[in-house]
């Protein structure tokens, strides 16, 4: 019994421990991450993990539903998209055609109204809040500096020279490890922590010069989600259902997660429904048009789809680009394969959401499932 007790003793000592040298080195988040994660048996954040966060509603107006074309769901999926499809854990699949929805297909326990999470898709919308802010004039364009925002930006080196562009590009130079699966580095950070300011703010520091290469990072669309926030002095959430939910006749409200400041996650976590997605990609197929009118300029959408050279022409303003496949497209690109792929040559968008742990990419580090289903999506749909 004397062992057993000492046991125990010992159990709770180290658990403290653990807990007194969390807080120490800034890693509460973790207690976050074995709650909502770890303890459901997942090991990293998942599609149904929204409802788990505090969030701000995206309202919708005056529903615009698909019209359905006249081929709607007659054309059976051919066997290499529904088996890729099934082995990676797909929860839906929808095709657009001309404007009109083709094809639609759920899997699972997910319907046309399940809600889930967009990742890091989000940053094409941050993207386009960005676009709008500038039609509004909160902010001068996109090259405006990121320190006008935040002047203490000003005293860090290359903090003074940073631009909106850069951060949206991921030519940001920040100091920053991208890993949503290492819960110690700071992508878990901010998606499980309770202050997104505090991780992005207390000590930033910048590894390059701002513009001169390209990496991929969450925290530098976090940093523009608080600049575009400070310019038009409303939540994000507020100006996406203004600018995007209500003009385009999303059919659902959506929710976007905020850390317990109520800043919404512009690196990630929008939550909604399939369609909706579609719509996102229809509206930038339409180059910003929507029913004969034009909600933002064609030539800042087209900034968003050209690639930059620092990428190697793989990613232009939270967009992904290929120009190298048979049929050229871009896409919105989230984790675990959340896809909003547009084909301008096809008129055709493409959805795909789901939880693809493992997804492969290609040699240049774009989505090899996007790649897949668009080329695919053609051959089935296009003719």
């Amino acid at each position: 019994m004397k062992l057993l007790g000492k046991t125990i003793k010992g159990f709770f000592i180290f658990i403290a421990l653990l807990i007194v040298l969390a807080y120490a080195f800034n890693y509460q988040h973790l207690f976050n991450a074995i709650k909502l994660t770890y303890l459901k048996g997942e090991t990293s954040a998942t599609i149904d993990d929204g409802k788990d966060f505090p969030s701000k509603n995206i309202s919708k107006g005056i529903a615009q539903p698909w019209q359905k074309d006249a081929l709607y769901n007659k054309t059976p999926l051919p066997k290499n998209i529904v088996e890729n499809l099934k082995a990676t854990n797909s929860a839906s699949f929808l095709v657009i055609k001309n404007g009109k929805l083709i094809h639609e297909e759920y899997f699972g326990e997910y319907k046309p109204n399940t809600q889930t999470n967009s990742f890091s898709m989000a940053k094409a919308i941050t993207a386009l809040l960005m676009g709008f802010a500038i039609e509004d004039k909160k902010i001068q364009s996109e090259n405006q500096k990121f320190a006008d925002f935040y002047p203490k930006f000003n005293k860090i080196k290359y903090g003074n020279e940073l631009t909106l562009r850069e951060l949206s590009a991921m030519e940001s130079g920040f100091s920053w490890d991208e890993d949503y699966k290492n819960p110690f580095l700071q992508n878990p950070r901010i998606y499980y922590g309770k202050n997104m300011s505090e991780a992005l703010f207390q000590d930033p520091k910048f590894e390059a010069k701002p513009g001169s290469r390209f990496e991929y990072q969450s925290g530098t669309t976090q940093l523009l989600g608080f600049a575009i926030r400070k310019a038009v002095g409303m939540p994000l959430s507020s100006y996406a259902s203004q600018k995007l939910w209500k003009p385009l006749g999303m059919e659902s409200d959506a929710y976007w997660n905020t850390d317990e400041n109520g800043m919404e996650k512009t690196f990630c976590c929008v939550n909604a429904i399939p369609r909706d997605y579609a719509k996102l990609g229809q509206f930038m197929l339409q180059k910003g048009n929507w029913n004969g009118k034009q909600l933002l300029d064609s030539t800042y959408i087209k900034k968003m789809i050209t690639p930059t050279k620092n990428s190697g022409g793989i990613y232009g303003m939270g967009i992904w680009v290929n120009n190298d496949a048979p049929y050229k497209y871009y896409q919105f690109w989230g984790f675990t394969s959340q896809l909003i792929i547009v084909i301008p040559e096809k008129n055709m968008v493409v959805v795909r959401t789901g939880k693809f742990e493992n997804e492969e990419k290609d040699n240049k580090g774009r989505s090899a499932q996007a790649a897949f289903l668009a080329e695919n999506a053609v051959k089935t749909f296009a003719n």
